[in-house]
Formats: structure tokens, sequence, C-alpha cells
């Protein structure tokens, strides 16, 4: 054995000891999260025009089904923009692209990284969290520019976008972990998609709605992530605020508990 080999790795010290702890995980997350923005960054710009043409799109289009936009509904719509902006990373293209790895059969050898599972998908939170963020930010303000809109913006804008990208992602990345079948993910995303775009209350109120869905949505994370960011960009139109960041911190614990099943039962 050289002299180079017993530095590297010192007889008294367990090869176990030298892949755990606090160190060894953080050092596990920043390759991770280079080499998943290696794997993914020539799709990131379209991630942004996606978002931005959901958000902002969908935003200029709710504007035609008005005779005429009040001030309340132009408010309600471009406030309602960057959770449309936000949903597709979460809901549609992260369960995409780990349905596309499992046809691909490179969803296995990513596994099989000599890193720890946990690191592995902390670096999936990670990144897709900060790609959601910049197509939100441009849908608002094609929407404000379009509707001429005035927002009072308050610090609680921070932690409630954070939280709704955090939580679209974790609560996609466990659904496409846990349903086996990628043809049943990509099914399960776009009835998501149909479900937001047309019965949700995020660019209008949802006492607009019957009184049975709309106490449904109370208990639906899209609903939630629209008044929390209202109420960032807003003040006195939305209320309990404070129900609302305690239903998206339970889908996120529950996206995170899913993660976590299916990374401690696969082999």
């Amino acid at each position: 054995m050289t002299a180079g080999a017993v530095e590297a790795r010192p007889s008294h010290v367990p090869q176990s000891e030298l892949r755990s702890g606090i160190g060894y995980w953080l050092a596990s997350l920043a390759s991770m999260m280079r080499f998943d923005y290696g794997r993914v960054r020539q799709w990131v710009p379209m991630m942004i025009v996606i978002q931005t043409l959901m958000g902002a799109g969908m935003a200029l289009l709710y504007g035609f089904f008005y005779p005429h936009v009040t001030a309340i509904r132009a408010l309600y719509i471009t406030t309602g923009a960057p959770t449309l902006a936000l949903i597709p990373v979460g809901f549609v293209m992260l369960p995409g692209t780990v349905a596309e790895q499992k046809l691909e059969g490179t969803f296995d050898y990513i596994w099989s990284l000599p890193s720890p599972r946990s690191a592995q998908a902390a670096s999936t939170f990670t990144l897709f969290t900060l790609f959601a963020l910049p197509g939100s930010v441009l849908a608002l303000l094609v929407a404000a520019w379009r509707y001429d809109v005035h927002l009072a913006l308050s610090p609680l804008l921070v932690p409630a976008v954070l939280l709704c990208a955090l939580m679209a992602i974790t609560v996609g990345y466990g659904m496409a972990l846990a349903i086996a079948s990628p043809m049943v993910t990509n099914v399960v995303t776009n009835a998501l998609v149909f479900v937001v775009l047309l019965f949700s209350p995020i660019v209008y109120p949802a006492s607009q709605l019957p009184a049975w869905l709309a106490s449904v949505h109370y208990f639906l994370p899209f609903y939630n992530m629209a008044v929390v960011i209202r109420a960032g960009l807003t003040t006195g139109i939305v209320a309990h605020v404070a129900t609302s960041f305690v239903v998206l911190a339970a889908w996120t614990a529950a996206g995170a508990a899913a993660t976590a099943w299916v990374v401690g039962r696969r082999r």
C-alpha cells in the first residue's frame, strides 16, 4: 500500500464514517445539485417561457371572459398570475421529468449514485423551487402591466412564494415517485391542469363557486396558494391567511412524507 493511499483514508477511520455525517451530506447535496443542473440546464429557459405563458397568458385570457374588467377583477386576475405560473413546474414539468427518466432507464442510474437519497431529493426540491421563481415574477409583471394594477407588496410575499413553490415541487415529486407507471403520471398531471384552469378559484373569489365546491378547495393547495400570494401583493381582500399557510405546510409535509416513503422502500 502506498503512502498516498494511507493518507487518503487513515486506517483508524472506517469507510462507513467517511460516508456519514453532515459534512458528507452537504457535499453530496452540492454534487447532486451540479449533476441535476447539468441534466436540465438546457430546458430551464423553456421552463421559464412555459411558466410565463401559463401565468401571464392565462391572465390575459381570463380578461376576455368579462365584458368589463373592474378594478377588483383586474386585481384578482393579476395576483393570480404568479400562482398559475408556479403550478406547471411542480405539478407538470417535474413529474414529467421523472416519468421520462423511468422510460429512458436513467431513473435507476440516478438512484444508484453514491450519495444519500435524502440529498438527491433535497437537490431536486431546491433546484426546481429556484426554477419556479423567474416565471412567476415575469407573469406578475406582464399581468400588472396589462391591467394597470398597482400592488402593495409586503414582506409576507417572500415566504408565501417560497412555500408555494416548495409545496408544488414536493407534492409533484412525491406523486411522481409514488406512481409506478409513467403513463399514469402523465394522465394525472394533465387532469390536474384541467382542474386548475377550469375549477380552481385562483383568479376569481371562491364565493363565485357553488358552496360545496368552494368548501373542497379550502383543503386543496391551489386556492390556498392564491390566498397567501395575494396577501403578499395586496391589502384587505383576502382573509384567513394563516389557515392557508397551515394547509400549504400540510401539503408540503405530505409530499415530503411520500418521497421519504418511496425512498425508504426502494432498494
